[in-house]
């Protein structure tokens, strides 16, 4: 957890108070603040409240990542066939109950060179409610899945919905993971028109970007055929996930 913003504000609420001789509704209106403040940051994974995650490459070069979320599903191999044309590894952030459902395409995930991630064995929308306990369950049961059906093992982890805790940040602990985020959301799982999102995206784009989409709609994948172009006209390579992990490991 980073402790300057906190700190920051407690002392504000402590002024705040004293100026105002400690009325019942400034209490209500620190109390209220306070709340807003823990629900930004469980919800914006760029500001690291809880947990140190990885939302972007230090870097100079034109290099972006292109991560995955939520797969394998039906439209994965469309996904891969064209990522294999462009010559470009991506990063998949599977859920194992996903990787149970289609393991063909997970295996073609690992054989064709892309770098896979932990996302949980359910992807549960109660996330944010689960117990430490629980969430460690649900990322031991995704690696074991992972290593059974892909006969290898990951460090790398995503928080289903980008959301974390202080119950998330133990359960990241205790299974020894390292948590990744992003810095380009593309909100194509609730954004409808795929030129919105192709803008949103290319908008956003700047050396070391990591750019967070979803193997789960044609509409997706449309974004993803304009998106490669995009990079190939100005230049931009990729780089996967693992490699930020292995240069911080140097």
């Amino acid at each position: 957890m980073k402790h300057y913003p906190f700190i920051f504000f407690y002392l504000f609420c402590n002024v705040f108070i004293y100026a105002f001789q400690g009325s019942f509704w400034v209490y209500v209106f620190c109390f209220l603040a306070f709340s807003a403040v823990m629900v930004w940051g469980s919800f914006d994974i760029e500001l690291g409240y809880f947990v140190n995650s990885i939302t972007h490459k230090r870097t100079e070069i034109k290099e972006i990542a292109l991560t995955f979320d939520d797969g394998p599903t039906e439209f994965t191999p469309k996904f891969l066939d064209l990522l294999q044309e462009y010559e470009i590894k991506a990063t998949f952030f599977c859920i194992g109950k996903q990787i149970e459902k289609y393991p063909e395409t997970f295996e073609r995930i690992i054989r064709e060179g892309h770098t896979v991630g932990n996302h949980t064995f359910s992807h549960s929308n109660q996330t944010g409610f689960l117990s430490t306990h629980k969430m460690v369950a649900e990322i031991e049961k995704c690696d074991e899945i992972i290593s059974g059906v892909g006969h290898i093992k990951t460090d790398l982890y995503r928080p289903p919905f980008g959301v974390t805790n202080p119950n998330i940040a133990k359960a990241i602990r205790k299974t020894d993971k390292k948590s990744i985020g992003w810095n380009i959301r593309s909100l194509d799982t609730i954004i409808d028109d795929e030129k919105k999102i192709y803008k949103r995206v290319t908008g956003k784009i700047k050396p070391g970007g990591i750019i967070l989409l979803h193997d789960t709609s044609e509409k997706t994948y449309h974004v993803l055929v304009d998106l490669l172009l995009f990079l190939k006209d100005k230049k931009y390579s990729t780089f996967t996930i693992d490699s930020i992990i292995n240069l911080k490991k140097k």
